[in-house]
């Protein structure tokens, strides 16, 4: 498992593949396979059939997972993509942060002793 940049909730920018140049929220992370799944971004569809009898069947589009790399977090502050990094503060808690502006993003889980 590898670790992501970015986390469910965080507005990305896609850097390359077929929506390049889109934005969008992260609905789910896939540690295992370093993949994200980004809302409005690569969309495919899918041929459903109805498990039960109230089901309907037919073709679904949905979002499919891309590679994290190929997408960058969004600064809400500027609204341009920025890289993310993890800081230290005094009290020992550990803070996601955007290089671009310096924003905190988000507080880290802290490993207990």
């Amino acid at each position: 498992m590898a670790k992501i940049h970015v986390k469910k909730g965080d507005t990305v920018y896609v850097l390359s593949g077929k929506d390049r140049g889109k934005t969008g929220e992260v609905l789910r992370v896939i540690p295992k396979t370093n993949r994200v799944v980004v809302e409005g971004v690569n969309v495919v569809s899918r041929h459903k059939k109805a498990i039960r009898p109230t089901d309907q069947s037919g073709i679904v589009q949905m979002e499919a997972p891309i590679h994290a790399s190929n997408v960058m977090y969004v600064d809400p502050k500027s609204k341009r993509p920025s890289k993310t990094g993890v800081k230290v503060l005094e009290n020992g808690d550990r803070v996601r942060y955007s290089k671009a502006s310096g924003n905190e993003i988000s507080t880290l889980k802290t490993k207990k002793k």
